[in-house]
């Protein structure tokens, strides 16, 4: 199972030498991947810890991936309705190019109602949008030449496909999954919750003629407590996790490069189990 970490692009946390800082710490430290999170327009009455401030996720992988050499980077997850699909997917073939394959592509249809409001999208189409957006993506990735509102285009540069995790809660988020995705990413959830889940995510999978998804599962581990973060770890495994998406509330990069150091510990005593 591979361990990342979530890098705080909100907040007072989401500055240039934060940001950097702690995406090189969780290189140095040998996790896998970091992970970074996606709003574009918070209303002023549920700005409580972020003060409004979200660093755009494409934009702040791409420039991480020109910091780092070797860690996942990851989405966690991109609002696919909140952007055109077309810029959309031209930036993560961007990113997907410039970090010589490290994009870890999850994926939500959103859910904060101001935010639609503020960009002009009906809310009760994210499902569809979602879905429209996700099959042109994967035209996107199969073929130099694709067609869009009635227009063949080049569609270069076409590395190769990252992996896509679909964020959400079942059933809807399975059988998207199942459907246009490679794998599943809860946020939260016990292992004993998303246990049964994940046996039905890979019935799924199987129905379609498929190989066994991935379970990316947002969770907080209690790094504190390096036994008990291992035993936690280990559970979400058993249930089917193939990695994790660990945040924490830190207030600087050496804060962040403590935990990450202890993560990394975690990940040293799975292999060791």
């Amino acid at each position: 199972m591979k361990l990342g970490a979530v890098v705080r692009n909100m907040g007072p946390q989401s500055t240039r030498e934060t940001v950097l800082g702690c995406a090189q710490a969780a290189e140095a430290a040998g996790l896998d991947e970091i992970w970074v999170v996606d709003h574009v327009a918070i209303p002023p009455d549920d700005a409580e810890g972020s003060g409004g401030r979200y660093l755009d996720p494409l934009a702040t992988l791409a420039w991480l991936a020109g910091a780092t050499q070797r860690i996942g980077l990851g989405t966690a997850v991109l609002i696919l309705p909140y952007r055109p699909a077309l810029p959309t997917a031209k930036s993560v073939a961007t990113i997907q190019e410039l970090s010589a394959g490290r994009l870890r592509l999850g994926v939500g249809v959103g859910w904060m109602r101001p935010e639609f409001q503020a960009l002009g999208i009906e809310r009760s189409r994210r499902g569809r949008i979602t879905d429209e957006t996700l099959a042109f993506l994967h035209r996107c990735f199969e073929s130099d030449e694709v067609e869009a509102n009635g227009q063949h285009f080049l569609f270069k540069p076409r590395p190769a496909r990252p992996p896509i995790f679909v964020g959400g809660a079942p059933p809807h988020a399975l059988a998207r999954a199942a459907a246009l995705g490679d794998g599943w990413m809860p946020m939260g959830g016990s292992p004993e919750d998303l246990a049964p889940h994940a046996t039905r995510l890979a019935e799924l999978f199987a129905e379609r003629g498929r190989s066994a998804p991935e379970m990316v599962v947002m969770t907080g581990l209690p790094l504190d407590d390096p036994p008990r973060a291992a035993e936690l770890a280990r559970a979400y495994r058993d249930a089917g996790a193939t990695r994790l998406a660990t945040g924490s509330r830190y207030a600087d990069a050496a804060q962040f490069e403590r935990d990450a150091e202890r993560l990394a510990d975690v990940a040293a005593a799975l292999r060791e189990a």
